[in-house]
Parts: structure tokens; C-alpha cells; sequence
């Protein structure tokens, strides 16, 4: 491989002895780290990423299994929608053969389980198996989006990423942080707008239950690397003590995104989770900056790769939210698509879902910018995003492997077989044998525990407030 720099005065060079060479899957292909020398060793799509100057390219591969699959397999495969579009077409280039639709028996049990987490009833199953209309499938994910159970499933999901835990929070400060977030999934409020709530909230944490989201980080520098993993799922801690080693960010990148926090201030409870009442008030001062270490000044506050704040009396959350929100940013939209694919496949078409960095490619590049391209059409609505993924053929395929798709553990040639959430095996194994749990314990992060009286008999799993 030759690595060729760009300077910006427009000398162009050829900077391959210099470069550092690294492979994204050592399984495909393998690269000499110092020449850039690359082996295709398996099947499959790989990337080859060089490194110069805190600069990152890539370098994409084919290798196609060794398949004789007929081209009409897959110019008359069944394609509901463009995500069947893109998978059928990676398809192709690889050799792979998708596997047939599942049956309406494994159908109704996995949708049911991934969108509201639990399983179907004997009369619901037996009415769904005697229906004999061609959109069943089509008009069942419309009747689970619209379902109660709905709710619970994608709050408690959420409230992972938003850390809604007891480890964190006293129990009243996070019923309100868990029951505002519910009202919102409720209401179907839009991805961007919910995230907007998040970064600019301001007031009581008993009144405004989104506060409590900068209770669970109480320096400058763990809100920013929070907000960066949650709604970009970008790992930006690295670039706090020396540049990013395998991504573009810098120290002072890293400093000015953590002093667009500096103004943040609290009355009230201290953040110990095993004490206090856990009342708060969050307000935003009108002076206070976070200064970077190596030079002892503070760093001109900015979003990554965004523009400086100069305006000294603005929030500087809201010039933030608008960046992060908007369709422009390339990772805000791709980030949630990606969460919500792994939902229902078990893994992101980047994965892990948290490490959308630039040297983590997506296994379908195209699918995943369809995805977020979708999102933004619709207004970040991720109930239009998620019925576009439950209706194609690529979620209903059957699990069952092929031998020209034995071998596929990333290109959904066939659905992939999964654990379930341990909230889900146990909503599943209390509705057949009719057992409540009883949930009256939290465990604090010390690993104490502490009673509590939130739950009453006949709770759900995932209606728990609390995943502690």
C-alpha cells in the first residue's frame, strides 16, 4: 500500500516509509506494520488503516467467499425496502447466499421479544399462525410500536445509555430522571429534541428529572467524554493526557469540547449515592473556564470540529446542542442508527456501538449512511427507523445456516441467534410460570445494598427504575 499526504499548501508526497499501518480485522487481511505490505488470509470485507501526522486513511478489501452462487439467487431475492437493497448487494459481492424467510411461528416470538421484550401469548401466537393475509407481519410491527410494553422495553434500554442507576443517584432524584425519560419515549419525541432536553436542562432535579443526567458527572471533563460516548459514541478519554492514538482527536480538541461545560453549577446534594436526599439545582454561571494542563490556560471552547464560542454571555450547552443535533454532524445521526440496528440484530454495523471512530469502518458503509440519511428524512423519528427495519427481509430471515452462509457472522446473510437481555429471560420465565419476583434490594456501587419500597408486587422487570 502507498500513503500519499495532502499538505495545504498543495504539495502532495509520498509518505508510506513514515506511516504506521494497522488492520481493522486480522481475520480478512494482515498488514506489515512499518511497509504497508498487506495478505488477504479470509473472507469477508476488511480495512487497512495508515497513520500520519495524527491523520487516519483507509484502505477497504474484498475477499469474496469461494461460492458458486447463481446471479439470479440474488436478482430475484425479495427486497422489501433499501435496507434488503444494500444487504443483497454486499451479498453479492462476497458470495454469500441469503437464507429463506424465517416461518411465522420464529417470526412472532423474535419480534416480539426485540421490540417490546416479551413473549408472545398462546392466543396471541395461534391468531397470528391462522391469519392468512400477505402485510400480517407489516401490520404486527405497526400494533408492538403502538404497544404499552413498548415504553417500558425502550425506556429501560435508554436508560442504560443515560446511566439511570441507583450506583449513581439517590432513589427520588432518579424516579424523576427515569420518569422523564419515560414520558418522552411516551410521546415519541424526536431523537434530536430529546437529546436537546438532556444537554441544555437546567432547574431542580425533582421537577426536571433531566438535570439529573449532569449529576451523574460532576466535572467538566466527564460530561464531555459522557456526551461523547452516549450521543456520538465516540471514546474521546484517550486525548485527555496526550493526543488520541488511534483517532484524529487532540489534547487541546479534547479541552476545548470539556470547557463547553465549565459554567455548569449546582446547589444542593453532593452526588454520593448512599447519602443526602438527593435534591440538586443546576444553573449556568456567567464566568468560569476549564484550563488545559499542558499550557495553563484555558482552551477556547468548541464542539469537535466545531467552531469556537466567542460569545461570552451564551450557553455555551446550547451552541453545543445545536451542533450536536444537527443532520450535519456525521456522527450524531450515525451513532443512533447504529444502537437501534444492534437492538434488533445483535450487534451494530459498527461494533462495538460505542466506537464509531474512524478506524472502526462499518461493515456496510452504504447501509449505515442509508440508515442515518432515513433518520434525517424523518425527522429523527426512531419509530419510522425502527418499522423500516422490522419490515425488511433482512430482519426476517431465518437463522438457520446455509453452506454458502455458514461462515457469515456479519453481513446478515441469515439472523443471527442471541442471549437475551437478563431483564427479558426474566419478564419470560415469570409470565410462564406465573412467579413475581420480589425487587425490594439496590446495589450501591460500593457494593452495599440499600432497601427499597419503589416496587409493588406483579413489577416487571423492565419497568424496574433502577438497573442496579
Amino acid at each position: 500500500l502507498k500513503v500519499t499526504a495532502h499538505f495545504s499548501d498543495g504539495i502532495k508526497r509520498d509518505v508510506t516509509p513514515w506511516a504506521k499501518f494497522d488492520s481493522t480485522d486480522a481475520s480478512i487481511a494482515i498488514v506489515d506494520e512499518k511497509t504497508g505490505v498487506t495478505e488477504v488470509i479470509g473472507f469477508g470485507q476488511g480495512a487497512i488503516t495508515a497513520w500520519y501526522s495524527g491523520r487516519i486513511a483507509i484502505a477497504r478489501l474484498t475477499s469474496p467467499w469461494l461460492n458458486k452462487i447463481p446471479t439470479e439467487v440474488y436478482t430475484k431475492a425479495e427486497q422489501t425496502n433499501l435496507i434488503d437493497q444494500y444487504v443483497i448487494a454486499q451479498l453479492r459481492q462476497l458470495n454469500l447466499k441469503p437464507s429463506p424467510t424465517c416461518t411465522d411461528s420464529e417470526f412472532i416470538r423474535r419480534i416480539y421479544l426485540d421490540v417490546i421484550g416479551v413473549l408472545p401469548t398462546t392466543k396471541e401466537t395461534r391468531d397470528f399462525l391462522a391469519n392468512k393475509a400477505k402485510d400480517k407481519r407489516a401490520k404486527l410491527v405497526d400494533q408492538l410500536l403502538a404497544r404499552p410494553e413498548f415504553v417500558d422495553y425502550w425506556t429501560y434500554r435508554w436508560a442504560d445509555m443515560f446511566l439511570i442507576s441507583g450506583k449513581k443517584l439517590r432513589p427520588n432524584a432518579m424516579k424523576a430522571y427515569y420518569q422523564w425519560l419515560r414520558g418522552e419515549i411516551a410521546k415519541n419525541t424526536p431523537w434530536d429534541q430529546l437529546v436537546r432536553q438532556v444537554l441544555t436542562a437546567r432547574g431542580d432535579s425533582m421537577e426536571n428529572g433531566a438535570t439529573n443526567f449532569y449529576a451523574v458527572h460532576q466535572e467538566p471533563e466527564t460530561m464531555a467524554e459522557n456526551v461523547s460516548q452516549a450521543f456520538m459514541s465516540l471514546s474521546i478519554n484517550c486525548a485527555k493526557c496526550h493526543n488520541h492514538p488511534l483517532e484524529k482527536w487532540t489534547n487541546d480538541q479534547y479541552y476545548a469540547f470539556a470547557n463547553l461545560f465549565a459554567r455548569v453549577r449546582f446547589k444542593g446534594w453532593g452526588g454520593d449515592p448512599r447519602n443526602g436526599d438527593g435534591k440538586r439545582t443546576l444553573f449556568v454561571t456567567a464566568r468560569g473556564e476549564l484550563r488545559q494542563p499542558r499550557t495553563g490556560k484555558p482552551q477556547p471552547p468548541a464542539p469537535l470540529d466545531g467552531q469556537v464560542i466567542n460569545d461570552p454571555q451564551t450557553d455555551r450547552r446550547e451552541v453545543l446542542a445545536g451542533w450536536l443535533t444537527s443532520p450535519d454532524n456525521p456522527y450524531f445521526t450515525r451513532s443512533i442508527a447504529n444502537r437501534v440496528w444492534a437492538n434488533f440484530f445483535g450487534q451494530g454495523i459498527v461494533d462495538p456501538v460505542d466506537d464509531l471512530r474512524v478506524s472502526n469502518p462499518a461493515t456496510n458503509e452504504p447501509l449505515l449512511q442509508a440508515l442515518a440519511d432515513h433518520l434525517t428524512k424523518n425527522k429523527y423519528d426512531l419509530k419510522s427507523l425502527m418499522r423500516l427495519i422490522l419490515t425488511s427481509q433482512t430482519y426476517s430471515r431465518s437463522s438457520t445456516p446455509l453452506p454458502e452462509n455458514i461462515d457469515d457472522t456479519r453481513y446478515y446473510a441469515r439472523y443471527y441467534p442471541r442471549r437475551l437481555m437478563a431483564e427479558v429471560l426474566q419478564d419470560a420465565i415469570t409470565s410462564v410460570t406465573q412467579v413475581n419476583p420480589k425487587f425490594a434490594n439496590i446495589t450501591l456501587f460500593d457494593g452495599s445494598t440499600a432497601k427499597t419500597d419503589f416496587y409493588k408486587d406483579g413489577t416487571r422487570a423492565l419497568q424496574l427504575f433502577d438497573s442496579a
